[in-house]
């Protein structure tokens, strides 16, 4: 997958190359990382992209025609324009799992007051928001998708249960996990981890799958999509109903 990076700070995506998994994935060519300097492609001596917003209002707005000289420059067919902006729809896993299937992403980062909303309306294929906060600009929010892409590409991760079993890849959270020492300050690491009996230990699993959602996140527990144990399991979980585990 290639990744075209419009931006006024091209140099800060140098991070990606050692960074963990991502660098990982730009080592071994499953992921190129291109960052491409709006500024280049600015008509104004000074290399500036923004000036004062038509109407009046406070700071910059970068302009229309750099941004479109830059799209132009790395857009090919079956590309997928992607704006980072508080107007898009909220980024989720879903999202994540969608845009992993493409094979090319250009993702133009917005900085100041935004863009020539021009440039919205005619040239972006869609806007993502990464929260309901306001960045400086987008370039962190590029890195967001960019993480969140490549780990679910093909060869990335060791296997696709790395990720299948994570938060939010079924609208669920992630079971809790734990590691040595058994102990630690008088908390036990729970007994059936260690019983060996991978049926229990997967009941276990699914059930602290559930429950942590229920009680972190309910919005993502869709109840008349669950299976008959499911509902049964929220019920008694609802209830405060302890499961016991032998």
């Amino acid at each position: 997958m290639k990744f075209d990076i419009l931006t006024i700070f091209p140099e800060f995506f140098d991070i990606l190359k050692d960074y963990s998994i991502v660098g990982r994935a730009i080592k071994e060519e499953i992921i190129r990382i291109n960052a491409v300097n709006i500024r280049d492609f600015s008509e104004d001596k000074h290399n500036r992209v923004d000036d004062y917003p038509y109407g009046g209002g406070p700071g910059m707005l970068m302009q229309a025609g750099p941004i479109y000289r830059a799209i132009e420059s790395v857009k090919n067919e079956g590309a997928r324009i992607i704006y980072l902006s508080t107007h898009g729809k909220p980024l989720n896993q879903n999202k994540l799992i969608e845009l992993s299937k493409l094979d090319h992403i250009v993702l133009l980062n917005g900085h100041y007051e935004g863009i020539d909303y021009r440039i919205v309306e005619n040239y972006v294929d869609e806007e993502i928001s990464i929260g309901d906060y306001v960045l400086t600009g987008s370039e962190v929010a590029s890195l967001v998708l960019i993480d969140g892409i490549t780990r679910l590409l093909p060869g990335v991760l060791s296997t696709s249960e790395s990720f299948e079993e994570e938060s939010f890849y079924n609208e669920r959270l992630e079971y809790p996990q734990y590691t040595r020492p058994q102990n630690f300050n008088g908390h036990e690491v729970p007994e059936v981890l260690l019983s060996g009996n991978h049926k229990n230990i997967e009941e276990y699993r699914n059930y602290m799958a559930l429950k942590i959602t229920y009680e972190k996140r309910p919005d993502l527990i869709k109840f008349e999509e669950l299976n008959e144990k499911e509902k049964e399991t929220l019920i008694d979980i609802k209830r405060g109903e302890v499961k016991k585990w032998t």
